[in-house]
């Protein structure tokens, strides 16, 4: 394969040099004479670069944005190894609250206790800290109360580049159906 262009190698430099996923037009600060269709071909440029060379890396596009990760087949390796910054892990409530505000989303605290059964204000302080729940705006209804969303860096964790790659909740169903024992 031939060398890759020099904006792809700057492309390059940037995502790794990068804590998050890089969106298109953040691109634009690099290079003040490269257009967005600049960054897509050197984006396209730098993906088949790491395919034809074999490389232990990926460009994958990535809550909006666009990062340089590890190929899924090393991840098992890589964590054992723990060569990895892992975050904190969160508890059950926490999980439950983020799915429920992302596929709600905007989504108020009363509903979210309402679906869950149990308060969750603490949950929610703790998931905004975290950076991974935002303030969406505030409902209309009695009391304007605060309605809340994701934020990319969810999309970041969970590793998908829009909501809209969230499984459907049908798909959840059935996959979360417990096994049925065969008849005798």
């Amino acid at each position: 394969m031939c060398p890759v262009d020099q904006r792809t190698r700057l492309l390059e430099a940037a995502l790794f040099a990068a804590p998050r996923p890089l969106a298109l037009d953040e691109l634009a600060v690099l290079d003040a004479d490269a257009t967005e269709d600049d960054w897509r071909r050197a984006l396209g440029e730098l993906r088949d670069h790491y395919e034809a060379e074999g490389h232990g890396v990926e460009l994958g596009e990535v809550a909006g944005g666009w990062q340089i990760t590890t190929l899924p087949i090393f991840a098992e390796a890589i964590e054992r190894a723990a060569f990895a910054a892992r975050p904190a892990k969160l508890s059950a409530a926490a999980l439950e609250v983020l799915a429920i505000v992302a596929y709600r989303q905007p989504v108020g605290r009363a509903e979210i206790e309402d679906i869950r059964g149990v308060s969750c204000g603490g949950v929610l302080r703790m998931l905004q800290e975290r950076g991974l729940l935002d303030v969406a705006g505030r409902s209309e209804g009695l009391g304007r109360p605060i309605l809340y969303a994701t934020t990319p860096l969810f999309l970041e964790l969970v590793g998908l580049p829009e909501l809209s790659d969230l499984p459907r909740t049908d798909e959840l169903a059935v996959a979360l159906r417990p096994p049925q024992s065969p008849e005798p």
